[in-house]
């Protein structure tokens, strides 16, 4: 559908009626890597997974990328879907975008999962990274940079172990314009921190990480445990980055306990 100044691809299944659980992608993937989580809350939810601007089946419009901006998209994805609340369940960028949200429009959402995220701003030494990528990726290409980006999204475990998960995820990476990345670069770059308004958050919050995440280490999703009074913390085991697709099976139950808990 159209909203927002662009066309947004989704998927929405489960009873219509049922209590909605939205899902929102990391950079620079798209909605096909909540896969197996959608089927398995199907049963229980109205589950909707979307791709974020430029990513996927979503075309990029021609405004500048930044958090604010996916955040007013998928605030008016839920008004044409009639969704009034919902959980919302983050990982990576989804979760910037997850939490943006949730300080800024508290009364659409009931329950925040944070996966494999943080709440930080960019650090002068990341800024000159994400610039570094950008200029990487227009000398060498999009593969060179999925290639990169796999080796630091994976634990080393999974590195030998998951290869369809790792195909699907250079898959993703490869279908993801040049243009959608770097606009996305900027917008991640530019976003600020939302660490000091954590304590404001007041409905239940699980925070999911992989125990060998080298992105967003267990050490960042502590920090927001600490911050959040009503959140728990679930560190998933032989996982990096990717828990969701690296340790479904535990991902799946944690997720699974917590929407029971909520609805």
């Amino acid at each position: 559908m159209t909203i927002n100044n662009h066309t947004v691809g989704y998927r929405d299944i489960g009873e219509v009626n049922a209590p909605a659980i939205i899902m929102i992608h990391g950079f620079p993937f798209n909605k096909s890597m909540w896969n197996e989580q959608m089927e398995a809350l199907r049963e229980e939810c109205r589950v909707v997974a979307y791709d974020v601007r430029g990513h996927g089946e979503s075309d990029a419009g021609d405004e500048p990328f930044s958090i604010e901006l996916f955040v007013q998209d998928l605030l008016a994805l839920m008004d044409a879907l009639k969704i009034r609340r919902a959980m919302l369940c983050g990982f990576s960028m989804g979760g910037y975008i997850a939490l943006n949200a949730i300080v800024n429009y508290p009364d659409r959402f009931n329950a925040l999962v944070l996966s494999d995220t943080h709440c930080m701003a960019d650090t002068p030494e990341s800024k000159e990274n994400r610039l570094k990528a950008i200029e990487s990726l227009r000398e060498n290409g999009i593969e060179a940079y999925a290639d990169g980006s796999i080796e630091k999204l994976f634990a080393p475990e999974s590195l030998r172990t998951k290869r369809e998960e790792i195909a699907a995820v250079k898959e993703m990476i490869l279908s993801t314009p040049e243009r959608t990345v770097v606009k996305t670069l900027h917008a991640l770059r530019e976003r600020g921190e939302t660490c000091s308004r954590l304590p404001e958050i007041s409905v239940p919050v699980l925070i999911l990480v992989g125990e060998k995440d080298a992105i967003t280490p267990p050490s960042a999703a502590e920090l927001m445990h600490e911050k959040i009074e009503s959140s728990r913390l679930c560190v998933i085991e032989h996982a990096g980055h990717l828990s969701c697709m690296e340790n479904p099976a535990a991902f799946i139950n944690e997720l699974k306990r917590f929407v029971a808990a909520v609805y």
